[in-house]
């Protein structure tokens, strides 16, 4: 999996650039890789589900978010919650609905 991060999608204009840009290189490479997107905010995930991308990782967002950005998801891709996450904090992410979790 390659996972793009926020200064790649800042760096080449947005993350459908970025997407698009690491799928050109992976057809040209003759590779098969997953892509993942970290996102900021519910407009960056929009994007990252636009661009057609394998997970989209929640990074910094408030529970709130997640279950925002979850339901609008909607199952099309896997998702990751990543950033300042502590095991106090561990059980309400999980009840979200993320896939994965980064500690």
């Amino acid at each position: 999996m390659i996972m793009l991060k926020d200064n790649h999608h800042d760096f080449c204009g947005g993350i459908a650039l970025a997407v698009q840009r690491t799928k050109d290189y992976l057809k040209a490479k003759g590779k098969d890789l997953k892509i993942e997107v970290e996102t900021r905010n519910l407009k960056e995930v929009e994007e990252a589900l636009e661009a057609g991308v394998d997970r989209i990782m929640l990074d910094n967002m408030s529970t709130e978010e997640m279950r925002q950005a979850v339901s609008l998801i909607n199952g099309r891709c896997e998702t990751e919650a990543s950033g300042g996450i502590t095991q106090e904090t561990l059980l309400s992410i999980a009840q979200t609905g993320v896939d994965y979790i980064s500690m």
